[in-house]
């Protein structure tokens, strides 16, 4: 897919994205929330038992969850604003990391990324050449150098100290930046998913959509003492996600992994996994996972949430329906209308 916005396909969101898998920070579970009554219904007595006793704490909680419904409907047009504001008035620390470079990357993924474009590729042999963990089908591999993470930190700080307005990363980071707003999208993400990270995925996630990933959403979340210090048990709106320790210094904070979503929670046992700066991680979105709290100093990860359409069309991800598709800006939630169709009149030519 070319890098040019005009001739990329239009992409859409699910319509659960503004009902679904809200996570309420304060009692750790994500929830639905179609009207007060139904969110009474079937969430009082379980955030009771969380602690949410008082009518007063309930209401609460509904207040924040009609703020963030309200938030992810502006979305598109916040976002939009906000983009256009950055790209006239910010003024970045390091314009060269905006457009990705061969010198960015390390020679080890380089050699990776070369052998999985060669025509004697295949599964064995690269897995050879990155380390498999202890997490099913979880793999580690070096991926920038470090200087291209420091001055990638050092951009990211600058604009995190500066005027210009920010988004939230997603409902379970509170610190971090939405890289497309920042103008990172065309020129340094998209070929790196396209020409770097395809080929790698279709070598170990073919059966995920690796052969055919065309969309993404990145971002950069930050931990430090007195903001986010770790992130809870989750499953990613991705078929494939990139997870890139960026640095600085820090204790702690090492990743934990469980089943896929499927498996249930109190089947699924949990594996740890250090993370090493400059590297990449690279697991299946709906795999559980999380990250434990760091007890001193600041990490910097800049995550990839890697879609493909012709898998996500079929079963949205997150609502387990099909999906109903909304309009909505840039890559969306990377459903797009045509495969849509196509696999509804497949489904309408079956029934007949």
């Amino acid at each position: 897919m070319e890098c040019n916005e005009n001739s990329r396909a239009k992409f859409y969101c699910c319509s659960c994205f503004y009902t679904d898998n809200i996570f309420l920070e304060e009692y750790k579970i994500h929830v639905r929330y179609i009207s007060e009554q139904q969110f009474t219904k079937d969430y009082q007595m379980v955030l009771r038992n969380l602690g949410c006793v008082t009518n007063e704490q309930f209401k609460n909680v509904t207040e924040k969850i009609e703020k963030e419904i309200q938030r992810r409907r502006l979305l598109g047009q916040t976002s939009t604003e906000r983009t256009a504001f950055i790209s006239e008035f910010y003024k970045p620390l390091h314009s060269h990391v905006y457009v990705l470079q061969k010198s960015y990357l390390a020679p080890e993924f380089l050699e990776i990324v070369n052998f999985s474009r060669s025509e004697d590729a295949n599964v064995e042999g690269l897995l050879n050449l990155i380390e498999s963990l202890a997490a099913e089908r979880t793999y580690r591999f070096p991926m920038f150098t470090k200087e291209f993470c420091r001055n990638l930190i050092e951009e990211l700080a600058n604009f995190e100290q500066s005027d210009a307005p920010k988004g939230r990363p997603n409902t379970m980071n509170n610190y971090g930046i939405l890289l497309n707003e920042l103008g990172f999208d065309n020129r340094f993400i998209t070929p790196l998913r396209e020409n770097y990270l395809q080929p790698i995925a279709m070598l170990l996630y073919p059966d995920c959509g690796g052969d055919s990933l065309d969309s993404h959403k990145a971002f950069v979340v930050k931990y430090a003492l007195h903001q986010d210090l770790d992130l809870s048990y989750h499953y990613d709106n991705a078929e494939i996600t990139l997870n890139v320790l960026l640095g600085k210094a820090f204790t702690e904070g090492n990743l934990y992994f469980g089943d896929m979503r499927q498996v249930p929670i109190s089947d699924s046992e949990c594996v740890e996994i250090e993370h090493k700066v400059t590297c990449g991680l690279l697991h299946r979105g709906q795999q559980f996972h999380g990250a434990l709290p760091i007890t001193l100093g600041q990490r910097w990860n800049l995550i990839v949430w890697m879609r493909s359409s012709s898998v996500r069309n079929k079963l949205c991800p997150m609502c387990n329906k099909t999906p109903q598709l909304v309009e909505e800006v840039g890559f969306a939630d990377g459903f797009t209308k045509d495969t849509f169709l196509q696999n509804a009149e497949q489904r309408t030519c079956s029934i007949n």
